[in-house]
């Protein structure tokens, strides 16, 4: 096979509709929009959202609470992750995003203490929940708030 002979699956290109090209067309004269009318003018219809006049959805809903823009977001993970790594290691937010243990830093990583800990490691880390901070000193490690 070779580029030239490359060639779309059955079915999977479609011609587009060509609309106001004649009455033989089938979408000719009025071009599928009908007769006069807010929709059939050019730019018509309305913006999204409006019920016609009657009150918007997003009008008649109550508006709940507040964003604090200042809030800190943490990525969380549990201390029974913490098993990949080996004896000794000290474990760094960006060891932990190196290997895939977070997606994303944010804020900083809190480490939470669901689980058991196997391994004794030092652990540094933005915050650390009480249990967690105990499971890993039980196990041997040390806690470090960076």
């Amino acid at each position: 096979m070779k580029l030239h002979d490359l060639k779309p699956a059955e079915g999977a290109r479609k011609s587009p509709k060509r609309v106001g090209r004649g009455t033989g067309s089938g979408l000719g004269r009025n071009a599928g929009k009908g007769e006069k009318g807010q929709w059939a003018r050019s730019g018509g219809g309305v913006r999204p959202g409006f019920e016609g006049g009657q009150m918007p959805l997003y009008r008649r809903l109550p508006k709940r609470g507040f964003t604090n823009i200042f809030a800190k977001e943490y990525a969380t993970i549990n201390v029974d992750r913490l098993n990949i790594f080996e004896n000794g290691t000290v474990v760094t937010p960006e060891l932990l995003l190196e290997k895939r243990v977070i997606s994303k830093l944010y804020d900083g990583v809190k480490i939470l203490g669901n689980g058991e800990l196997q391994k004794s490691l030092t652990v540094k880390a933005s915050k650390f929940s009480k249990t967690a901070a105990e499971k890993i000193e039980a196990a041997g490690g040390k806690v470090e708030v960076v």
